[in-house]
């Protein structure tokens, strides 16, 4: 058994416990306001860290949506919903090489690590996926998460096609596009993941000689 370094997960984990006390105390639906007092508290209580900078506790507008369930669940929230799936949609881009499979090999790698975006590490370090920490990949590895869908034989039972093709690379860039307020990180969106690493990835679940689809 592999083992998966934790810190990408454990960055993750901070950053849904503040956006939740952000949430808690700013609720940014349009009944309320957010609490300037919070928010100077927030803002004395984090610092800039290498290369982690105070500026990631400030939320996007997808990120304020999703902090506000009240206002998510109700029919104004889910014609917002709607509204915020097509913008994440439209900040995809395309593989540059046209290639969208690349080395399933490298692709295993990158979905063991969780690497990467912390303060402890610098802007060259290769950041990981750390995607066994939400999925089944590969049965090999019994070590993973289940806040995501079983990934096993995915390409096996899926095909090939190109809109399958086209479908996941959109999910791995910017599953937010496709569920607005969906756990997955925006792997490209916050530059977690460089576009030859989502080929590897796209590669691990798609290349036919790829274990997961033996």
């Amino acid at each position: 058994m592999k083992t998966s370094t934790m810190t990408l997960t454990k960055f993750y984990h901070l950053l849904f416990l503040v956006c939740g006390a952000i949430a808690m105390a700013t609720n940014v639906s349009a009944q309320q306001k957010p609490d300037p007092q919070f928010q100077k508290m927030m803002n004395s209580s984090f610092r800039t860290e290498g290369i982690a900078n105070i500026d990631r506790i400030d939320q996007d507008p997808t990120q304020k949506f999703c902090s506000d369930p009240q206002f998510a669940s109700s029919k104004a929230g889910a014609a917002k919903a709607l509204e915020i799936q097509k913008q994440n949609m439209a900040s995809i881009q395309p593989p540059s090489d046209g290639k969208y499979i690349g080395d399933w090999k490298s692709g295993e790698a990158i979905a063991q690590s969780g690497r990467g975006a912390t303060w402890t590490d610098t802007a060259s370090t290769p950041i990981g996926g750390g995607c066994y920490n939400c999925h089944e990949i590969d049965k090999k590895e019994i070590s993973y998460g289940n806040i995501g869908p079983s990934l096993w034989n995915y390409g096996k039972t899926r095909g090939n096609s190109q809109e399958l093709i086209v479908y996941t690379w959109n999910r791995i860039n910017n599953s937010k596009a496709y569920n607005a307020c969906s756990n997955m990180p925006r792997f490209a969106h916050f530059k977690l993941l460089n576009e030859k690493q989502i080929q590897d990835l796209m590669a691990l679940l798609l290349d036919p000689a790829s274990p997961v689809n033996q």
